[in-house]
């Protein structure tokens, strides 16, 4: 039995620039974080007792005789794409799916990582990134960036560039009471919207020629909020930035923000919050907001109609958590 553990991110700066038909033109940047909520797969080879042979549970349940069956894209082409078969597989969450925070991709990378472990081999998180951003965007078609692969693949607070060149992931370097000092200004709050970003990710791309300008600025964001991270200014600025962000994302697509959530974050503001953003493509989801502490109780009241969720920055990045090996002769009655 395999089970795998795998953070969920939250972007901060640079986001849209991950889109191949931008930074394979221009270059793209992204800041963002991995935090202790996490996606779980759990997987085991599945005894030939039953009149099924492939068992997946996620948010239903699949018991099927061939790979071409499985209605689940992502895990019937991850199957296909490394060869496995006859498993049970069981999918878990802290938090639900499609809200803004990277989770089809963290459940990308740790299904890949599990698959891996499953046939007894270790493999880099790089490879891990590597496969996901191809498992995603090529295998399965959807569209989207690479920020969020490589980031539940690689864990931590890091800058990621990337270019038609391929990509680089730079850890902040800042030290640990700085961290948490960002770490103790960040509130996140649940809407209870919830969106598939793919679909997002084509209204915001139809018109990208159009928006290369926001873009540009958004990249630029990247270098100051590095500048800030770093000692370069104070953590404050860090929020003032993160509204600049969120005004510019807004200008990217009809389908970012929606009157309701533009509703919620005048409400933060006016109690207090320096800045914020919505987390992922848009249209609903996970909203981030910069806080100073002794405003902290102002804001939470404000927002009291929604789920306050607490966190905590991590830096494992995917990892397998559990591994008892098996013998299994997978060739035999195939």
């Amino acid at each position: 039995m395999i089970i795998t553990r795998t953070p969920f991110r939250m972007s901060f700066f640079g986001g849209g620039t991950d889109m191949a038909e931008f930074y394979e033109a221009y270059g793209g940047a992204v800041l963002s974080a991995t935090f202790d909520k996490y996606c779980y797969v759990n997987i085991r080879h599945l005894p030939r007792f039953f009149d099924y042979r492939t068992h997946l549970t996620y948010s239903k349940t699949e018991c099927v005789n061939a790979l071409d069956e499985i209605e689940h894209p992502l895990i019937r082409e991850a199957m296909r794409f490394l060869d496995i078969r006859d498993i049970r597989l069981m999918y878990d969450a802290d938090l639900p799916a499609r809200t803004g925070l990277g989770t089809s991709s963290s459940f990308a990378v740790g299904l890949l990582n599990a698959f891996y472990a499953l046939k007894g081999k270790r493999v880099d998180k790089k490879k891990l990134a590597d496969e996901a951003i191809y498992l995603e965007r090529v295998l399965c078609q959807e569209a989207g960036g690479i920020q969020d692969q490589i980031a539940a693949s690689f864990g931590g607070l890091n800058r990621i560039d990337m270019d038609r060149r391929g990509y680089h992931v730079t850890p902040m370097v800042i030290s640990n009471a700085r961290k948490k000092a960002l770490n103790d200004r960040l509130m996140l709050f649940f809407t209870g919207f919830t969106r598939w970003s793919a679909l997002v990710q084509q209204q915001a791309s139809a018109d990208f020629r159009q928006k290369t300008r926001q873009l540009m600025e958004m990249k630029q964001l990247v270098d100051e909020a590095e500048d800030i991270l770093t000692g370069k200014g104070s953590l404050e600025d860090f929020g003032r930035l993160l509204h600049h962000a969120w005004t510019l994302k807004r200008g990217l697509s009809a389908g970012i923000s929606t009157d309701a959530i533009d509703a919620v974050y005048k409400k933060a503001r006016l109690a207090g919050a320096v800045g914020g953003k919505l987390l992922g493509a848009g249209g609903g989801g996970f909203l981030l907001f910069f806080v100073e502490p002794e405003r902290q109780a102002a804001v939470r009241a404000a927002l009291q109609d929604l789920l306050y969720v607490p966190f905590t920055f991590e830096d494992d990045g995917t990892r397998v958590i559990y591994y008892a090996a098996e013998d299994y002769d997978i060739t035999k009655d195939s």
